[in-house]
């Protein structure tokens, strides 16, 4: 019988275009999946009902796959760092491989497993996987990492991209004997929302698994990658690709995604569409940027790059807050866009900046707040992703231009000019004029026969304190 590797699955919940399943592959066809479910994440206070109801859809699709190539997929609910290594002593297992992660606790929680498993003499191989160019392979002429996007975009560009890894075929699984040792050490079938306690009864923006991934992927390179760059910022416009989640999770492969943007590429003729294409080049190098940002400076994960942020005199209104949360600051482009994430589980990347220009700037609360409340509602939230765009919006992160306000209502004006997307997610103004809902200024007595608030706050006395305190601080730490 061939010798047994067990791949542990994290942030690459796919059979296709996996760089550590094929090369498990490669050195023998007796390969099972595991993964678990881990409580510190799920028990996390930053956990995600609609990203909780797309993993365990992945999930599912994913024993699919393992099962239609003559394996399978075991899942556990359990700390990693003490059950990979006891399911991989039990199962006798030559060795585990798996492919890395940025992110502290990732890389904390795999260096304990990796000594766990060689002191049990089990070997251990890891890959990089996520991202098209791993941390360390784009750095500066003076050999340290970016801390700017722009030149680490031009670099990044400029080298080869690795073609998609070849698909797996044919394993071979478990014996009787051994599915009985898993079965008795906890194995479960993956659970329901219900059955971890958690409650999402909307329709996820995408569907889960690799199959609706790569359809999406499809649908938008044969069409929407080619205006990508015109419609990309107007939310009431279908331009964008809503891969985030795929991507977050590893359901469709980077490799493959940027093999269908050259596809696109050799398809067009026309410098529009490539320039378009070019556009979403640059998102996806924005993702590795964020995500080599943290891997480099895992600080970034507890508080802001730049000095100034360190100790600044925030408000933080409680009450401001909640209406923020819930949609209620009477912005209308605003609480459209809260709406639209506490419903859907996602955010128009547009109006992820908006919101969060007018927490931080008008509403003058702390990013962390807006960035913990992200994560705990995004169905895609991804906390490199999230960490660095909360960052750049407060200008407190790795960015030469460091204050951004953002006016809501020329925002509005500029991106949403019909208020379509106003009209949509709040459809009790619908009966106003398009400029009033793109300026906010309509009569109190209105917004009272509405049921809509009051602005809680003034835009423009806002900026102003903003850049006193901003100011203040920067002199202040100029001195000390």
């Amino acid at each position: 019988m061939s010798e047994l590797i067990l791949f542990w699955h994290r942030r690459d919940l796919r059979i296709n275009d996996n760089v550590g399943l094929s090369q498990a592959y490669q050195q023998t066809s007796r390969v099972v999946g595991v993964f678990c479910l881990d409580p510190y994440i799920l028990e996390s206070d930053q956990i995600a009902p609609a990203r909780v109801k797309y993993l365990l859809g992945c999930l599912e699709r994913l024993q699919e796959s393992y099962q239609r190539v003559g394996s399978d997929l075991l899942v556990l609910q359990a700390d990693p760092v003490t059950m990979i290594p006891h399911l991989a002593l039990t199962l006798n297992a030559q060795a585990v491989f798996w492919n890395q992660d940025v992110e502290p606790y990732g890389m904390k929680r795999d260096r304990a497993v990796t000594t766990s498993l060689q002191e049990q003499g089990i070997k251990t191989q890891t890959f990089w996987d996520q991202l098209l160019h791993a941390p360390g392979e784009i750095l500066t002429k003076g050999e340290a990492p970016y801390k700017v996007y722009t030149p680490f975009w031009k670099n990044w560009q400029q080298q080869e991209k690795a073609q998609p890894v070849g698909n797996i075929t044919q394993l071979s699984g478990l014996t009787f004997q051994e599915q009985e040792k898993v079965n008795q050490m906890g194995r479960i079938a993956v659970p329901t929302l219900a059955e971890l306690g958690i409650t999402w009864e909307n329709e996820l923006p995408l569907e889960p698994g690799y199959v609706a991934a790569k359809a999406k992927l499809e649908q938008f390179s044969d069409r929407a990658i080619a205006d990508y760059d015109q419609n990309r910022n107007y939310p009431a416009v279908d331009g964008t690709s809503i891969l985030s989640a795929a991507l977050k999770f590893g359901v469709i492969g980077i490799r493959e995604v940027w093999e269908t943007t050259e596809l696109a590429w050799e398809n067009t003729r026309s410098d529009e569409a490539r320039h378009s294409i070019q556009a979403w080049r640059q998102e996806l190098a924005w993702r590795e940027f964020y995500q080599h940002a943290l891997y480099f400076f895992p600080e970034l994960a507890d508080g802001p790059y730049r000095r100034e942020f360190q100790n600044f005199p925030w408000d933080n209104n409680q009450q401001h807050f909640q209406a923020w949360c819930e949609g209620k600051t009477g912005y209308p482009i605003v609480d459209a866009a809260m709406r639209q994430l506490n419903i859907t589980g996602w955010m128009h990347n547009r109006c992820r900046m908006i919101v969060a220009s007018f927490l931080t700037k008008d509403l003058i609360i702390n990013w962390q707040w807006g960035e913990r409340y992200f994560m705990q509602t995004l169905f895609d939230g991804d906390l490199a992703a999230n960490n660095g765009g909360w960052q750049w919006s407060a200008s407190s992160g790795m960015d030469p231009k460091p204050l951004r306000i953002f006016n809501p209502a020329s925002q509005a004006q500029k991106f949403d000019p019909d208020a379509e997307y106003i009209r949509y997610w709040l459809p009790e103004l619908s009966s106003l004029e398009t400029e009033e809902l793109l300026t906010g200024n309509f009569s109190p007595l209105e917004r009272e026969s509405l049921d809509y608030p009051q602005p809680i706050v003034d835009h423009k006395q806002q900026q102003r304190e903003f850049k006193r305190r901003y100011q203040e601080q920067k002199e202040r730490d100029s001195v000390s």
